[in-house]
């Protein structure tokens, strides 16, 4: 009776341990770290069976199963050219989100997921840009990706190409997608603003700044990239000839609605086309909602009719009103270019500096001051030398210009070379003695520029 018992129990014993053992925490250590071992060194055909033993016996062990597990099928499908491997990659990422929810975004992955998807040529383009849809729309936040973006929005048009979508829905993607940009744009340039301000104040950035000044470099010229793939996308879509007739034939039916009359009126002035039917949708959107976005259109229509001091008046009520900070730069701008055309460079600098205040990335902000900088040089010392080194202003003008808005950054960089040249060169310096001085400015410009040492 007592061997009995003790076989028992010796059997239930074994029974429960196998039970176990297939779950116990040393056995899950052991089979990532034959995963992750040969993984690390990139032989993941060694190390591919582990894997698909921890997602079925270990899945929430550790997050290195799918950080691996993602570097290991791409290496499969971009260097082995193994398509075969697209939906495990697909499933890497959905077994990450799904057992490590606090370390993973889900816009973030619903996005890379789209992306997938399109790169591979799963699914229609309908599904495709339907994928990209859901992750805007929820996390919009976590949308951050410039490749995703445009290719969100290249679907969009394809898809109107083939009669799928209606020319409106793509206008309103557009500017979704283009808000979305100029939002990352001007978070990358408010962070790398002081960090030049700290190098151009004679201050030693630190290794760990420097890394972060070359990430927001990188990243914003991604960006300008991106937007100018955006608006190439566009193209003829959005032109005159197409935008005019398309607004006209709605007008008679849309002239109470005063969205339409917003977004139509924007975009006819954002392309700069010239016909009456602007100042039709100015007067009335004026007219039944007085705005910032109606008083800036009147100012526009006055401007164009020449009618500088009109013009101004009417943008200073819209900057007045204007909440959003992108529409607001709009209407800084338009103000500093009304005083520099009539050349009060000063009051145009300071509506040129609000633009940079609520657009960080108004590189063309800064390249419109380092150019009345330049206009000024014969003005603005008592010297050949001192006129000659407002050009040093202007360059770092230029190069600010450069780097917080790739749009602008070919021009700015050429225009800071040129601008270099004019100023004065080591000879000058050693002939004047003026090496390590400062040059101070009396004219409109003020402030003051240090002469390089020799």
């Amino acid at each position: 009776m007592k061997t009995k018992f003790v076989l028992l129990f010796t059997i239930l014993l074994l029974s429960f341990s196998g039970k176990s053992f297939a779950q116990a925490p040393d056995d899950c250590a052991i089979s990532l770290s034959y995963f992750t071992e040969p993984a690390k060194i990139k032989n993941y055909e060694a190390a591919l069976p582990h894997y698909e033993k921890l997602i079925k016996e270990c899945p929430d062990y550790n997050l290195a199963i799918y950080q691996y597990g993602v570097k290991m099928f791409e290496y499969f499908i971009e260097e082995k050219g193994d398509k075969s491997k697209v939906e495990d990659l697909i499933q890497a990422y959905r077994l990450r989100l799904q057992n490590f929810p606090e370390q993973t975004k889900e816009g973030d992955v619903l996005a890379t997921i789209a992306q997938i998807k399109f790169d591979n040529n799963l699914g229609s383009k309908a599904e495709q840009f339907k994928a990209f849809d859901e992750a805007f729309t929820k996390y919009p936040e976590d949308f951050t990706s410039g490749k995703s973006l445009y290719t969100y929005f290249s679907l969009a048009v394809d898809l109107y190409n083939s009669g799928e979508k209606d020319l409106q829905e793509i206008f309103n993607l557009y500017d979704v997608v283009i808000s979305k940009i100029d939002s990352e744009k001007n978070s990358l340039a408010s962070k790398l603003t002081p960090l030049m301000d700290k190098e151009e104040a004679g201050n030693t950035l630190t290794d760990k700044e420097k890394r972060a000044k070359d990430v927001y470099d990188n990243n914003l010229g991604v960006y300008a990239t991106v937007e100018g793939s955006v608006n190439a996308t566009l193209g003829k879509l959005a032109d005159c000839d197409n935008l005019v007739p398309f607004y006209e034939k709605d007008f008679e039916a849309k002239k109470n609605d005063i969205d339409w009359l917003k977004s139509a009126s924007n975009r006819l002035d954002a392309k700069d086309c010239e016909t009456p039917l602007s100042n039709k949708l100015a007067v009335r959107l004026h007219e039944l909602e007085p705005s910032s976005t109606s008083a800036y259109l009147l100012g526009k229509q006055a401007e164009a009719e020449g009618k500088a001091s009109k013009a101004l008046e009417y943008f200073n009520q819209a900057a007045d009103l204007e909440k959003d900070n992108s529409k607001k730069a709009r209407i800084y701008y338009s103000i500093a270019e009304n005083y520099r055309k009539k050349g009060s460079y000063g009051t145009a600098r300071s509506y040129y500096n609000k633009m940079i205040d609520v657009k960080p990335s108004a590189g063309i902000a800064y390249y419109k001051i380092g150019s009345m900088y330049a206009d000024s040089a014969n003005n603005c010392g008592t010297t050949v030398f001192e006129k000659r080194a407002m050009y040093w202003l202007a360059a770092d003008m230029m190069d600010k210009a450069a780097r917080v808005d790739g749009t602008v950054a070919g021009n700015a960089r050429a225009a800071a070379s040129s601008y270099r040249q004019r100023a004065p060169q080591a000879s000058d310096i050693f002939s004047e003695g003026m090496a390590g001085k400062t040059v101070t400015f009396n004219c409109w410009v003020g402030g003051s520029v240090r002469v390089p040492n020799l």
